[in-house]
């Protein structure tokens, strides 16, 4: 059986920051977890709906920003600071994936960052034939 070699490749991250903001093996793209802040501004105001609208743009950005796309996302991970939101973070969250539904864990924590109702984690694929599923477009 053949051994397979892949580079490793840590992306975005800041001068003193702990993580990276991406990390790239092979074609494989795992995003660090995004809030609903604006840069320059913070978190959203507004609750659950508004930051995870947010949040789900800060994705996008950083996916497009290393070679993928809400389309290519595999896997995410969601983190709720109250579950009594889950609701809301499911119908606004589901607006972003109309064509194929990654899939998806939801857990409540006892606390975010910045006091964010909600903190977002992403697998994607980078650069397969076809998007998402790898096969060409097939």
């Amino acid at each position: 059986m053949a051994e397979m070699m892949h580079s490793v490749e840590y992306l975005g991250g800041r001068p003193n920051s702990p993580f990276s903001e991406a990390v790239r093996v092979g074609n494989v793209l795992y995003l660090a977890g995004k809030l609903g802040t604006v840069p320059g501004e913070g978190l959203v105001e507004g609750g659950i709906i508004p930051e995870t609208q947010q949040t789900m743009r800060n994705i996008e950005d950083a996916l497009e920003r290393y070679g993928s796309s809400l389309d290519e996302v595999v896997k995410c991970t969601v983190f709720l600071a109250d579950i009594a939101d889950f609701g809301d973070m499911r119908r606004t969250y589901m607006e972003f994936f109309p064509n194929h539904r990654p899939a998806r864990s939801a857990l409540a924590v006892g606390g975010l960052v910045l006091n964010a109702r909600v903190e977002i984690e992403c697998i994607a694929t980078v650069g397969l034939p076809g998007g998402d599923d790898g096969d060409g477009g097939s």
